[in-house]
């Protein structure tokens, strides 16, 4: 891992630590649909999904474990949940399939703008990283957006649902964008090579260009606070009971 300053070590681990809790959380709750997907091809799908996201968090926790010392297991299982910065829109529950459509359209759009400029950052680890994981979440991309158009001209009553999940989650998915504490630090030295700001504005201007066609909502929301990153739910807190369960079963155990 490249040798830092501790002001821009400390910059760069918030921002793998962000990317890392998205991927992780996520991978969980897409994870129960395993077994109950709306059809046979849709939950292998969705599984591989859900196992592509969790290898993603692995690696960025992998990476974030060499920058500070620490150990990657540590930092996905050893937490409380209150030190998790995943965004806002992973607080929720799977629901139903419109609500997870509709998450992982607005997740996918917004992740496919951050991994296309990190691609581009002046840490070679982190490019590199990026450059390979945008292979594989185009296709997610891809995989998402055919679901919102199949819901959206499915008849008046999926189209609602989806219509009323995406004006629900629309405001958390901005807290993806929400403003790091090290971000001046990030974008100055071209680790983040624009800021979170202009990325969540092309992610808004990509979303509305596949929605608006399909006569689905695109809110009009103040930019994304900080607080997006930091507000924890009982259902969160659930989650994290399932994924923390065995590494909480002995503590100290090698596994």
């Amino acid at each position: 891992m490249t040798t830092y300053d501790d002001a821009t070590r400390a910059a760069v681990a918030e921002l793998l630590l962000t990317l890392a809790d998205d991927e992780f959380i996520l991978g969980f709750w897409d994870s129960e649909w395993t077994g109950i997907a709306p059809m046979l091809e849709e939950d292998v799908a969705t599984s591989s999904i859900a196992q592509d996201e969790i290898g993603h968090a692995k690696a960025w926790y992998e990476m974030l474990a060499a920058l500070t010392g620490d150990n990657p297991d540590r930092i996905a299982f050893g937490r409380p949940p209150e030190d998790y910065r995943h965004a806002a829109l992973m607080n929720h529950p799977r629901t139903d399939w419109a609500f997870t459509v509709a998450r992982r359209f607005l997740y996918e759009t917004a992740d496919s703008v951050r991994l296309e400029a990190l691609s581009r950052s002046s840490d070679p680890e982190i490019g590199g990283l990026a450059v390979k994981m945008r292979r594989e979440e185009t296709y997610h991309l891809l995989h998402w957006s055919a679901w919102v158009r199949r819901l959206a001209e499915g008849g008046a009553g999926t189209h609602e649902r989806l219509r009323a999940a995406l004006e629900r989650l629309w405001p958390e998915a901005e807290s993806i964008f929400a403003p790091l504490d090290g971000e001046a630090v990030l974008v100055e030295k071209g680790i983040l090579p624009e800021s979170l700001s202009l990325l969540r504005d092309r992610w808004v201007e990509r979303a509305r260009a596949e929605l608006e066609p399909l006569g689905l909502p695109t809110t009009t929301t103040p930019g994304p606070g900080s607080a997006g990153r930091l507000e924890r739910t009982d259902d969160f807190r659930w989650l994290w009971g399932e994924f923390t369960m065995v590494t909480r079963s002995e503590a100290g155990a090698t596994w």
